[in-house]
């Protein structure tokens, strides 16, 4: 899986819109959608702010594993 995939799908099992999560990483909703398309490549400090947000570990977010790991319980 590509890691801007994960995005998109990690976004939609929370039930959370792209302006929703572009307001979390106090961005444009168009950038965000750029993100998840894979069209341009988003910051470390961007995947940080969103693997706090989701409470997943950073490696499951870029798509390095599989299965996802909490940040803290």
């Amino acid at each position: 899986m590509n890691f801007y995939q994960r995005l998109r799908d990690v976004r939609e099992d929370a039930d959370k819109s792209q302006a929703e999560i572009a307001k979390v990483l106090k961005i444009q909703q168009t950038q965000y959608s750029r993100y998840e398309r894979g069209v341009q490549t988003m910051g470390i400090d961007k995947y940080i702010a969103l693997s706090e947000y989701y409470n997943i570990s950073l490696d499951y977010l870029c798509g390095l594993i599989d299965r996802p790991r909490k940040l803290r319980e």
